[in-house]
């Protein structure tokens, strides 16, 4: 029910780039007129951030608890890819985030999944087909085709990418991006496909070759990778062609914060708020054709409140004329939720992940570094003891394993470093992108048993070591709870603490474990099927034979 109101304060026109004193009045959910006049409030008003690329199953809520949790501040609306459940459910559960987001008063905007399955070097649960994306296109919520990770498919001209493209042109849908590293004439050739962003870059030099050919660049800076210092920089000459992401956001992490504390250290580092504002408010809008207010006469009601641009502490939080967060505070109701899943595998013994060292060799590890996604193909001298080659704590040089959660299937192993554990082990179902069960450990024992949690609990993920095993249960999808969002955040904080107990050095253990398994970002990842050369796109031994 839609009540009329004013609010007064100083005005935010990002159209007309300027600041005035005045009130805006509101009226059935739309503000009617915005009026110049002197006011007592210092406060101000501006339109409301929108994240311009974002995964909600990686928060592990569901749609409606990932809005509860980034109204406060002051967050609107997503452009949301929901690949991860879509490698899980398929078109069902593109349909489940739909409906769910639904419930309540947040502007959720989905993308038709491009890659599901995101490559065919391993196990998804489900796939998305061309006639499955025509059929989404056909429903308003579905604002553009998702992320094309099948960048070589799209140099290559793939008559399969290809017709998900045309597609996207027929019915007037952007196209999103996913290249990292394409710099020159390969950018230029992605790019003239008909892709019109890009959130993978790392360098303001591969942005810039982007940039040149068309391209709109998202600044991401989410729990596991960021580019915000990276990228930051292009601001000034380059804001009408700017959006700030996300990507992918723990609980812990979206109760902290949201687009909001990029714009407060951008602002920090002597940025115009006008540029700033173009990519935190306007870009996505206009590049995505959202229903969503700006601000301006006529236009819905979603703007919120600061208490000025030096602090930029969100007061007030308000989607179609709803107050929907005040003072720090959700006011949107915990909503329950059904779980719908697609999880089928036994439980694992600890000699399934033995490694024998049949000959002398060395072995491929996978480097992980701390903020990327990105990982580096680096040598190692295995330890061998009885026949197996073990994790080398000293060395931190670990286990990693990727559990086919789709059927019975014998494990992946391979060895990672920089994960930095001490004692025990990891394990989570949320695995990019397929979400296969992904584990780190010190030993087979203890690997088994944090993967046999997640099993016991068809999803979640676990820490088993200092005399604990602690479990968040992800029963939705195996990759989201449907439980209280603030109450979830609080459980994975603790998990996460507890990793970090045992010696992890991660800023964000789980979430760089969760990237592990992406092929479509070099170099060296572990799929369910093996060890993966994402340079060469072609499977490589763990150990190799001198």
């Amino acid at each position: 029910m839609h009540t009329d109101f004013f609010v007064s304060g100083n005005i935010i026109d990002l159209q007309h780039r300027e600041i005035f004193q005045g009130t805006v009045h509101v009226s059935n959910g739309r503000i009617s007129k915005i009026v110049r006049e002197a006011t007592d409030s210092s406060r101000y008003i501006l339109p409301g951030f929108v994240d311009a690329h974002v995964h909600v199953e990686s928060s592990m809520l569901v749609p409606c608890e990932f809005a509860r949790l980034a109204v406060p501040h002051g967050t609107v609306a997503t452009i949301s890819d929901p690949h991860e459940i879509g490698n899980v459910l398929g078109v069902k559960g593109v349909e489940y985030m739909i409906e769910n987001g639904k419930k309540v008063p947040f502007k959720f905007y989905f993308g038709a999944p491009s890659c599901v399955p995101a490559t065919p070097f391993e196990t998804a649960g489900a796939e998305i087909t061309a006639a499955d994306i025509e059929k989404l296109f056909q429903r308003e919520e579905i604002k553009y085709l998702a992320e094309m990770m099948n960048w070589p498919g799209v140099l290559q001209r793939d008559p399969v990418v290809m017709e998900k493209i045309e597609l996207a042109r027929k019915y007037g849908k952007a196209v999103d991006g996913h290249a990292p590293g394409l710099r020159g004439e390969q950018a230029a050739q992605y790019a003239s496909a008909g892709i019109t962003t890009d959130h993978e870059c790392f360098t303001a030099e591969e942005a810039l070759d982007k940039l040149a050919v068309g391209m709109k660049i998202l600044i991401r800076e989410g729990s596991a990778a960021k580019n915000f210092e990276a990228l930051i920089p292009l601001l000034p000459e380059h804001h009408h062609n700017i959006m700030f992401c996300s990507d992918d956001k723990h609980p812990d992490n979206l109760v902290e914060g949201h687009i909001n504390l990029l714009v407060k250290r951008a602002l920090a580092k002597g940025n115009d708020l006008f540029h700033l504002l173009q990519a935190a408010c306007v870009n996505p809008v206009e590049h995505y054709k959202l229903e969503v207010g700006l601000l301006r006469e006529g236009d819905a009601a979603d703007f919120i409140l600061i208490d000025n641009p030096e602090n930029f502490n969100v007061l007030a939080t308000y989607i179609n004329g709803e107050l929907v967060a005040e003072n720090g505070v959700s006011k949107i109701a915990f909503t329950p939720s059904e779980a719908i899943n697609n999880f089928n595998t036994e439980p694992k013994q600890a000699q399934q992940f033995a490694i024998p060292a049949e000959e002398a060799g060395k072995i491929r590890v996978i480097e992980a570094y701390d903020g990327q996604l990105i990982t580096k193909q680096v040598w190692a001298a295995p330890r061998v003891e009885n026949g197996f080659i073990l994790s080398d704590v000293a060395q931190d040089v670990l286990k990693i394993t990727v559990v086919n959660r789709y059927q019975n299937a014998e494990p992946a192993v391979a060895f990672i470093k920089n994960v930095g554990l001490k004692e025990g082990a990891i394990a989570s179902s949320v695995g990019h992108d397929s979400h296969n069960i992904i584990a780190v450990g010190v030993d087979d024992e203890s690997i088994a048993r944090a993967v046999n949690l997640i099993i016991a609990a068809k999803g979640g993920v676990a820490a088993v070591g200092r005399g604990q095993e602690q479990l968040l249960p992800l029963p939705v999808a195996g990759i989201m709870s449907a439980e209280d969002g603030y109450k979830v955040a609080e459980a994975y904080a603790a998990i996460d603490r507890l990793s970090k107990e045992m010696g992890s050095t991660l800023a964000s253990p789980f979430m760089t474990l969760s990237f592990m398994a992406l092929l479509v970002i070099p170099s060296l990842k572990l799929s369910d099927k093996g060890l993966f050369d994402g340079d060469t796109f072609q499977f490589v031994p763990v150990v190799e034979r001198v």
